[in-house]
């Protein structure tokens, strides 16, 4: 048995889970999300508790049990509280800007750079180079972080670029001058 897939997802107050064959609607303050899930796991609703198990034994269905189960662990986790994702601006001269639903990010090239963020994602930046990332879909706010960064990655002799919070850079010593 899947060590993940066979852990119960506990439903918080305010969080309800409607289930109609695979598909899982999953509802709280922050909003709605749903999924429809493989036909070879079954999900099933026991009082405040939602339990994932797979229908046979197959190799496919002990691939997708764990990961069914995680998946609607994320969107109840999504809908009660959210998911965030924090990235750093770091370089002289590079600084974020949010206009209306506009991200414009200045970082070194002739022109900036404007993102739209998707429906349901909010960027916020503190301090011109502090970026905020949130939303209630785990997926979409990681993939909108990761599109962020991929602008201007961090580079390994100084260290300038675009780096989530909690990243480390591991840097080059460069070149040393002739003595």
């Amino acid at each position: 048995m899947s060590r993940i897939g066979k852990r119960l997802i506990e439903l918080p107050a305010k969080v309800t889970v409607k289930i109609t064959g695979q598909h899982v609607a999953v509802t709280g303050p922050k909003g709605n999300l749903d999924l429809t899930l493989p036909a070879e796991v079954l999900v099933e609703q026991e009082g405040t508790t939602v339990k994932v198990t797979r229908r046979d034994e197959s190799r496919n269905a002990r691939q997708r049990h764990g990961l069914s189960r995680t998946l609607v662990a994320n969107m109840v986790q999504g809908v009660s509280q959210g998911f965030e994702r924090k990235l750093q601006i770091i370089g002289v001269g590079y600084r974020a800007q949010v206009q209306g639903r506009k991200l414009i990010l200045n970082v070194g090239y002739s022109k900036p750079v404007e993102i739209d963020p998707p429906e349901g994602i909010t960027v916020a930046v503190e301090n011109n180079t502090n970026l905020t990332v949130s939303g209630i879909n785990k997926e979409i706010v990681g993939n909108t972080a990761a599109r962020i960064r991929a602008i201007r990655p961090p580079e390994v002799y100084k260290g300038k670029g675009i780096r989530y919070s909690d990243e480390v850079v591991r840097r080059k010593a460069g070149k040393t001058g002739k003595k």
